[in-house]
Parts: structure tokens; sequence; C-alpha cells
């Protein structure tokens, strides 16, 4: 795969078949779009490419501070297991916040040579979002491209969508939203120094420099598993500030891996979060904390 971004200033030589989205999580939203993406680039031979932005629109267009699913580099990490051949990410500039509809269909289509647009009906783009499926409908023959237009699956009578898994995820229904994503929830980011109580206790952990736009599940403990070196290992996580241990802790995510001993300061890992274990609590001793972080443990080696 190869991935295009920090530039506006993007081509492709040779036909392709593209989908547009925010793609936030890749969920099973998406799958519909993503099958007839591949399908239609095996057919006829084009190139597959998937066309994103930056950061979400809506950041840029009302100042909102959205959390995400995923960050762009980890839907760098999803895409790159799916086989289609161009991710690009293109940066949501003034430029680009200003364009027409149409202008946007004409300058994708010229500097991709898009033959095919795959899209979902609640599809927008363009200034103020005014483009929608209706328009890349009759802009076909002027410009042209074919025009595929899905519905996206749907879960408890509502669309399978990226608000939809971020209510889940925010409520602590982590089965749920993993069940509404097709994969376990994840956080990919690099390991950093903590305090070390952990290894005091005999339990050493791994600390994770989670992203500020991450959107992160309800403060408390998870069974996860973590992901290194093509590896993969039982784990426990807290999501939460560290309330027994003294002073003021930022939010963040350390976990606990078992039967593990490898040193991986300032590495990538990948940690997913497959159920809840319990709310975070302020324990009145550390060896309460320590018994505690024992039970969870056998908790995650049941599953």
């Amino acid at each position: 795969m190869e991935y295009v971004n920090q530039t506006l200033d993007f081509s492709i030589e040779g036909p392709s078949v593209i989908t547009l989205g925010k793609f936030d999580g890749l969920h099973r939203g998406h799958e519909l779009l993503m099958k007839e993406l591949q399908e239609r680039g095996r057919q006829s031979g084009y190139k597959t490419v998937v066309f994103t932005f930056d950061i979400p629109p809506k950041n840029r267009l009302s100042d909102a501070d959205a959390k995400v699913l995923t960050t762009n580099e980890e839907k760098y990490y999803i895409f790159e297991k799916t086989g289609i051949d161009y991710l690009i990410e293109c940066p949501f500039t003034e430029e680009v916040m200003q364009m027409e509809p149409e202008q946007f269909i004409r300058w994708i289509v010229e500097a991709l040579h898009v033959k095919c647009i795959v899209a979902g009906r609640d599809f927008h783009f363009g200034y103020r979002r005014l483009g929608d499926y209706k328009l890349l409908l009759a802009c076909r023959e002027k410009y042209g491209y074919e025009a595929i237009i899905l519905d996206k699956m749907q879960e408890d009578g509502r669309d399978i969508s990226s608000t939809f898994i971020r209510e889940e995820l925010s409520a602590g229904r982590i089965e749920k939203a993993n069940h509404l994503l097709g994969y376990h929830f994840f956080i990919q980011s690099r390991v950093i120094h903590g305090n070390q109580i952990g290894r005091k206790m005999g339990i050493p952990t791994i600390n994770m420099q989670t992203p500020e736009e991450k959107l992160l599940p309800p403060n408390g403990v998870y069974v996860t598993r973590v992901l290194y070196g093509g590896k993969i290992y039982k784990s426990i996580s807290n999501v939460g500030c560290k309330p027994t241990i003294a002073g003021e802790h930022p939010i963040g995510v350390e976990t606990y891996i078992l039967d593990f001993s490898q040193e991986v300061y300032e590495e990538e890992i990948v940690v997913e979060f497959l159920a809840f274990i319990r709310p975070e609590k302020k324990f009145a001793s550390l060896e309460e904390l320590q018994k505690q972080i024992e039970r969870d443990i056998a908790v995650a080696e049941l599953l």
C-alpha cells in the first residue's frame, strides 16, 4: 500500500476506483464499501484508492475537539492490512474546505484518473458539505466515471457508524463496540517511562503515550491483549489517573502483560480491549492495590 499524506499534489497513473470518507475506525459500517472497492478493482484492473482527510472535517469547521476511534497512525495500521493500493490522507486546508462540491469532484477525478466512485448514501463533501450522492450521480457523464452508491449495514435499527460506536465505547460497553467495529478496539502507541510503582510491587507495567485526540473507554480495568513482535500476549490494562498513587496524574493507559519480561521502552505496541473488569478505584494502600491487581490478572488468565 502506498501512503500519500501532507500534500495536495497527489496523482495516480492509470485508472482507479476510489471510495471517500472519514473512515474513523474502518468499522462494519464500511464493510460493503471496501468489498465493492476491492471487487471492482479486481474486475477492472483499476488501482484501489481510499481517500480521507488528515483531521475530521467537523473539527476544522466547528472548532470542536472531536475524539476519534482511530488516530491517523492507527488508520494506516488498519488499512495496510486490507490490500488496497493507495491510502490518500488529504490535508483539510482552507483551500480544500472552500471547494465547491463539483470542483472537488473534478479535482479528484482528474488527479487520480478515477473511473469509478464507491460512496455511501450518507456521504457529503465540498463547501458546507453541500455535495452528496445525488451530485455524484449527476456528474457521472460529464466527468467520465461510474458511481456506485451503497447503504450502510444496520444494527439495532440504526446505521453502524462511528457515532454509534463512540456512544457504546463511551458508555463502557466494550464488547458491543467491538461487535460494531468487527475487531477489537485498540490503542497503538509508544511505550513511555512511568513511576515504576508496578515494578516495586512485582507487577511491572508499561505506560502508553495516548494521543490527545484518541477516544478512550471509561476509567477502569480491562482484559486486554498486547500485540508485539508478531506475538499476542494476555494482559490487563488500567485506563485512568492512578488514584492510589500520590500526586496528580493525567488520564492514561497502563498495562501489565502476562508472561512477559522484555524491555519495550520507546517502542510501538498495540493494546486490544476485550472486556471490562471493574471501575478504577482508590485503595487505602499499595498492598490492597497489589492484591486487587492479582485478582484482575486471575480474571484475564481465564479468558
